[in-house]
């Protein structure tokens, strides 16, 4: 063996024994400045609570103008801070809706598990009310068509538009 082949050998032996003090202090450096860019956006899940809320709410109003088309019947929505609950009328005409239409055993159709980051208010206050024609009104009767506007914390409301039933 030559005198070079030794030493590449010799050289590949003291290698194969770890990282050298630059490596490790590069690596360290990568490490800080991803823990610095990276996780303060994981930990503001705040504004992902709220428009995973809001888009809850936009499709609970909007199942229930559908379910109310569909099934000829009045359905009523009842937008409180965590919830929007949605209930069917068991005939048509109907003056109360009794039945509760949801998605599964749990009677709120949209829950905001965490309202302090994300709740919601309904202007005017009552109970959003379906009529089988598609309008929006706030009385059972379908007499008084109204628009409505839901604001949930921090988002863009949500418009409701009482003649048509639709929602935005």
């Amino acid at each position: 063996m030559t005198q070079a082949g030794r030493l590449a050998s010799q050289l590949s032996m003291c290698r194969s024994g770890g990282a050298t003090l630059i490596e490790l202090v590069m690596v360290m450096t990568i490490l800080g400045i991803v823990a610095i860019v990276v996780l303060p956006r994981l930990e503001n899940s705040t504004a992902f609570r709220a428009v995973a809320f809001r888009d809850q709410v936009v499709s609970a109003l909007r199942y229930a103008q559908k379910s109310a088309v569909s099934h000829h019947r009045l359905v009523c929505a009842e937008v409180a801070a965590s919830t929007v609950t949605l209930s069917i009328a068991s005939t048509n005409p109907a003056s109360a809706c009794t039945a509760i239409l949801n998605r599964g055993q749990d009677p709120a159709y949209a829950r905001s598990d965490y309202p302090a980051d994300a709740s919601a208010s309904l202007s005017p206050a009552g109970i959003l009310h379906f009529q089988p024609s598609g309008v929006v009104s706030a009385d059972a009767a379908g007499t008084a068509i109204t628009d409505y506007r839901v604001t949930v914390t921090g988002m863009t409301p949500i418009t409701l538009s009482g003649a048509t039933g639709y929602v935005e």
